[in-house]
């Protein structure tokens, strides 16, 4: 049986779109991140991953910065992607979609030569990404007010 849902690289205007509803919706409105910090210069070269449902409505996505925007978050190594903005909506929590969500940032990182990709996990979510093979590593801190750790997992062949 298929997932009632698809996941793909946002290739145009519409699918972005999507994906910032999302945003709005998980971080904005259910987080209470302030909007004017969730939208930020690194979206407009990040590659964005959407999963949409069978019925056309998003549920879910997340973005990869890579090169010089991730070297910014990965404290200097552009051989590393920076896997953010992870997000899926109520309605799809469960299905399977974040993690559907960070194989396809997996393989997007793969597609551009990166060797590992890092990410900030709220802590909450630290057990949903180590079961994906990350590892937490330094110290909790806060961002937009919720506490973080940062996490890592070595890309190999997929």
């Amino acid at each position: 049986m298929s997932a009632p849902y698809t996941v793909r690289v946002a290739a145009d205007p519409a699918d972005r779109e999507a994906c910032f509803t999302v945003r709005k919706d998980v971080f904005v409105a259910e987080q209470g991140v302030p909007q004017d910090i969730e939208y930020d210069a690194y979206d407009a070269t990040a590659v964005h991953v959407l999963a949409m449902g069978e019925d056309g409505v998003p549920l879910g996505t997340g973005r990869l910065l890579h090169g010089a925007a991730a070297a910014a978050k990965t404290g200097g190594d552009a051989s590393v992607g920076s896997l953010g903005r992870l997000a899926v909506t109520r309605r799809a929590r469960g299905l399977g979609v974040g993690a559907a969500l960070v194989r396809a940032i997996e393989e997007a990182a793969r597609d551009l030569g990166l060797t590992a990709v890092d990410l900030h996990a709220q802590t909450q979510a630290l057990g949903f990404y180590e079961r994906l093979g990350y590892t937490a590593y330094g110290p909790e801190f806060l961002d937009a007010g919720i506490a973080h750790r940062a996490m890592r997992r070595p890309l190999g062949p997929a």
